[in-house]
Parts: C-alpha cells; structure tokens; sequence
C-alpha cells in the first residue's frame, strides 16, 4: 500500500464538486466522500502556489468540508507543514458524512501522518489544478514510504 493522499472527482456542477478522498499511510486507509465549491477549490490552489515556497517552516491547511452534524458529506483537513530542511510533514484529519448507529449519530474519523518532498506537492498541484480545470478527474499526493 503506498503513502499518499488521492481525490478524485465523482460528479461537478456549476456550483461544487464532490470528491472521494482516500489517505493512506503506508499501513492504514480512510476514504471517505467531501463535497468542494469551485472557488473554495481556485482559493485553495492560490493558497497552495504560495505555500510551496515556503520549505523553510511554511504552513499550510488544506480544507475540503466541514467536520460535525451540521454540515452535508464529509471533512477532510490536511495540515501541511515544511521542516527539516524541506521535508514535508502531513497530519490528515478526515471524518466520514454522519449517519445513524443504534440510538446515536455518528460519523468515522481517523488521523493519519504522511511525508512528502517538495517535488511531490508541485506534482500534486498540477494534478490539482487539472482537477480544478476540468482536465483530470483526479489528484495525487504521493508520499514517502513509512519509516
């Protein structure tokens, strides 16, 4: 199983996209299903084209939903953070879309801890941005393999 953050496309409209999101560590997988504005998306590239540059401590969430009862779908927080010389540490926070168990509400969660290389995100920005333009179905972010 390989290191790496996967989104790809499930349906469009003019207003949003819903993507199924898989996280992988190397050992352990989450996908779930979030639902993405297009200018939430455009914003997040912005976002991101600034943030490559900074491999010297830069930070960076990515955010695609919201996590709680209160919102539809999923929640998929990815906090992207430059140490060690370059080295990309990804702390993903996902939560699946909340449905009934028993008596209760509840939706699945995970935490899963990733590291990337620079280049790695500049591949997964254009593979993003493709995404974002209509021209790709999907995105990557590999990573590297578990230590």
């Amino acid at each position: 199983m390989d290191a790496e953050i996967n989104l790809v496309k499930l349906w469009a409209d003019e207003d949003m996209l819903a993507l199924h999101v898989e996280v992988s560590d190397g050992k352990s997988r989450f996908a779930h299903d979030v639902h993405v504005g297009h200018l939430h998306l455009k914003n997040t590239l912005a976002g991101l084209d600034g943030f490559k540059d900074q491999v010297y401590g830069g930070i960076y969430d990515l955010r695609f939903g919201e996590f709680g009862p209160e919102f539809a779908s999923g929640a998929f927080h990815a906090r992207l953070h430059f140490q060690d010389k370059g080295k990309l540490h990804v702390t993903v926070k996902a939560e699946s879309e909340y449905f009934d168990f028993g008596k209760t509400h509840i939706a699945s969660q995970a935490t899963l801890y990733l590291n990337a290389e620079p280049a790695q995100l500049d591949d997964f920005l254009r593979e993003l941005r493709a995404l974002s333009d209509g021209y790709s179905d999907d995105a990557r972010l590999r990573a590297l393999p578990p230590q």
